[in-house]
């Protein structure tokens, strides 16, 4: 009987000793892995989020200093392009001569015997055609008269690239002019503000091949604003 007990009693004690270390190795374990579990899940959220507001903060500097500069830029741009689109100021108005036009001399079918000149201002300001043309038909020592009546009621103005007019009366149309001949060079001189002298270069337009036949009735026109005005004469 003492042996049963003995037996039994061992057998209790052993029981009791694994069941308290069985408790033990639990309530360890248990408490190990919480922490460890713990520390895992905090951890790389913690890292994770502090990179973002940086990385969105540097994102959003870098997106916004661009924009500012393009802000900045565009008026510039715009300023330059209205700057080199805007003209240039005219300047003084000068005398229109030789230098700064193109001249032309066309003889007209209609009015018969006649002559067009046509000065076109190839400079880049305002020139004033004064006066007449003061014309060198071939080796003549003189210019012809003007026709007084043609006078216009204001000095002609051309803009860069307008042209102004006069018309040549070459030779008489009832054959009563005198000491008619054909001449293959003309000469045309400008004249300045008071009228009476030439300024500048002249003029050396070309004539047909054939010449042009002109007599001691050549008369010549004031500078015209209109071709049609220039004509009429």
């Amino acid at each position: 009987m003492s042996s049963l007990r003995t037996s039994r009693t061992r057998l209790v004690g052993a029981a009791t000793t694994v069941v308290l270390a069985a408790l033990s190795l639990t309530a360890c374990s248990d408490g190990t892995g919480v922490h460890a579990e713990s520390v895992a899940a905090t951890t790389p959220t913690a890292h994770a989020s502090s990179p973002a507001p940086a990385a969105g903060s540097a994102s959003a500097t870098a997106a916004s200093a661009p924009t500012a500069r393009a802000a900045t830029g565009t008026p510039k741009s715009a300023a330059d392009a209205a700057a080199s689109k805007a003209p240039a100021a005219a300047g003084k108005p000068v005398t229109c001569e030789g230098s700064n036009t193109r001249t032309v001399a066309a003889p007209l079918n209609r009015p018969v015997n006649h002559m067009l000149l046509t000065v076109t201002n190839t400079g880049s300001r305002t020139c004033y055609l004064y006066s007449y043309p003061a014309v060198r038909f071939g080796e003549a020592q003189s210019v012809p008269p003007v026709i007084e009546e043609s006078q216009p009621q204001a000095v002609v103005t051309l803009q860069p690239g307008e042209s102004g007019y006069a018309s040549v009366n070459l030779s008489a149309t009832d054959g009563s002019g005198t000491d008619g001949h054909t001449v293959n060079s003309l000469d045309v001189y400008f004249h300045g503000r008071s009228g009476n002298e030439s300024v500048g270069t002249g003029a050396h337009p070309p004539l047909p091949a054939k010449g042009v036949y002109v007599d001691d009735s050549l008369k010549v026109t004031y500078w015209q604003q209109s071709m049609d005005d220039a004509v009429n004469w």
